[in-house]
């Protein structure tokens, strides 16, 4: 960091200090602010939340290898996966897939938690009932011991009764919202929808106060809403609703219905649970954003009913009672749902062609093949279909059930090469992909993969179709061809093979290089400032028809 961006720095940190001391000052007088916290949390402090985020980073930072690896940790094995992995299901919850996933979710943490260990207090709030009277009304116990136990065990239920093979504390970060959101609805808006941006704005002007950038292109990569665990988050939610319903329905603490509906539809919609999607297989996806929408709007007010609940309403079915009702059986189709999932198994043929293997994973290229996670439950609904093809770099360990594309076709063909991590706790390493290829003009482009093992040589992984060029000469079609070797340029007409030869190759002595092929003759050509072309001669025509592919690594 350069003497301007510290300066910056210690800037932003002073007037931030400035601004709050200020505050402090103008409500100093009342000492409301004092009194309020120690009145519900231990020395006015949140332990639990500082115990929750102490020990979510610790996972990121030693079992992750995060400490050594900040940006790049191991991921892959620490992952949802199945029931028949306990180590990914246990730590799946307090992982991350990098460290922006851990940023984000950390905030989220420092923001919601607090409003949510406020409400629930350090000192019991029921009638009659006194600090320290039993281990359970003890302070420090509830503090230390029973908050953090509960989020370890809404963390572990985000996990197991997860879609798919979920990362990342993020539902027990809807769950704190929803707890809060029953007791504090219009504050746990106002935390969400300007606390977290303030202090992700804070983060990023701290660790980076100048950013210069340019336009540049970006891989293909799937649509913003594609990459959010809506399930995870639905779930995390209802379950901190369902616990803010039991807590506050027994100390009869109720806000207006309003802020209730109006809490929750805003939440809702800032945090996307609106976004309710189906994958198609090979990078399509379908997002449903009217019903999606709907959902939300019946949830606010399914909330805003169930919690005016009363006493009387369990002596007959009220409105009160049957919002209830669809909330616990809601939370147990979003939990029932995720149970087949996870009770997948990797089937015995799970990596086509010859893999690389290093210890236990198996990494593959290829394309159009079956996921073979295979699901107890096989899903044809609706249109939507659990049988989907995935084209890219595939990862298998079927001791650790997992079948997960690494990376896809598209995400390689535009980088031309990624890698791929691997590992499991204590140990890491790196399976290198990499590509080349060659366009035909008017056409498709001819292309291959290799992948590199962690200690040893580069291997072809897969070759694919040839293609043929768009212009014709002499009435012959010009094709090329990928080979485990290189590639081959071949001519043919009418259906019939006439003629095949490698590709010529340049190099620092020779800039131009030629072969002739049943009367055409292929010239290549180097290009100072692009890629190399391919051209076909017939006499006095010269026409391009080969263009090297580039990529943006």
């Amino acid at each position: 960091m350069d003497l301007l961006a510290l300066g910056i720095v210690v800037f932003v940190l002073l007037t931030l200090l400035v601004s709050l001391g200020v505050v402090v000052l103008l409500d100093r007088p009342g000492g409301t602010w004092g009194q309020h916290l120690r009145s519900r949390l231990v020395m006015g402090v949140p332990w639990g939340t500082l115990v929750s985020v102490v020990f979510v980073v610790a996972i990121y930072l030693f079992v992750q290898d995060g400490w050594n690896h900040w940006d790049d940790p191991v991921t892959l094995p620490f992952r949802a996966w199945s029931y028949l992995y306990p180590t990914g299901m246990l730590l799946a919850p307090f992982s991350h897939a990098d460290a922006g996933h851990l940023t984000g979710n950390m905030i989220g943490t420092l923001v919601l938690a607090p409003i949510a260990e406020y409400a629930y207090g350090h000192f019991p709030q029921e009638r009659g009932s006194h600090s320290f009277a039993d281990w359970a009304s003890n302070p420090w116990v509830r503090a230390l011991v029973i908050f953090p136990g509960v989020v370890l065990l809404v963390g572990l239920g985000t996990s197991l009764f997860a879609l798919g093979p979920v990362i990342g504390f993020s539902g027990v970060v809807f769950a704190f919202a929803g707890f809060a959101l029953v007791r504090y609805p219009m504050t746990t808006v106002i935390a969400v929808l300007g606390g977290q941006r303030v202090l992700s704005l804070l983060y990023s002007s701290l660790q980076n106060p100048i950013v210069t950038t340019t336009a540049q292109a970006s891989p293909p990569s799937p649509p913003w809403w594609a990459g959010i665990a809506i399930q995870g988050h639905a779930l995390g939610l209802f379950f901190g609703i369902m616990l803010g319903v039991f807590v506050f329905f027994r100390r009869n603490e109720r806000p207006s219905a309003l802020r209730i509906w109006l809490a929750v539809l805003f939440f809702a919609v800032a945090k996307n649970l609106w976004a309710i999607y189906w994958f198609l297989g090979n990078e399509r996806y379908r997002l449903f954003r009217g019903p999606g929408l709907a959902m939300v709007v019946v949830l606010a007010i399914l909330v805003a009913t169930a919690l005016h609940l009363r006493e009387r309403d369990f002596d007959a079915f009220t409105p009160r009672t049957g919002a209830l009702v669809v909330l616990v059986v809601v939370t147990a189709v979003l939990v029932g749902s995720g149970v087949p999932v996870n009770l997948m198994t990797v089937d015995d043929t799970t990596a086509p062609g010859d893999p690389i293997e290093v210890r236990g994973y198996e990494v593959v290229y290829a394309e159009d093949v079956q996921n073979q996670m295979v699901s107890v439950i096989d899903v044809e609904a609706f249109g939507q279909s659990t049988n989907i093809s995935s084209s890219g770099v595939i990862v298998v360990n079927e001791d650790r059930n997992i079948w997960y594309q690494a990376v896809s076709k598209g995400q390689l063909a535009f980088s031309g090469q990624r890698r791929v991590k691997i590992g499991g706790v204590g140990w890491r390493e790196t399976v290198i992909a990499s590509r080349d290829g060659w366009t035909a003009v008017g056409g498709g482009t001819s292309y291959r993969v290799f992948l590199k093992p962690p200690d040893g040589d580069w291997r072809v992984a897969y070759t694919s179709g040839n293609t043929t060029a768009e212009p014709r000469l002499d009435g012959k079609n010009v094709s090329i061809a990928a080979t485990e070797d290189g590639y081959e340029l071949f001519v043919w007409q009418n259906d019939s093979e006439l003629g095949r030869a490698a590709l010529p190759i340049t190099n620092d002595s020779v800039q131009n290089a030629s072969v002739t092929i049943a009367g055409i003759e292929f010239v290549r050509e180097e290009q100072k400032n692009g890629p190399d072309r391919v051209y076909a001669v017939v006499g006095e025509t010269k026409v391009r028809v080969f263009v090297k592919e580039t990529y943006r690594r």
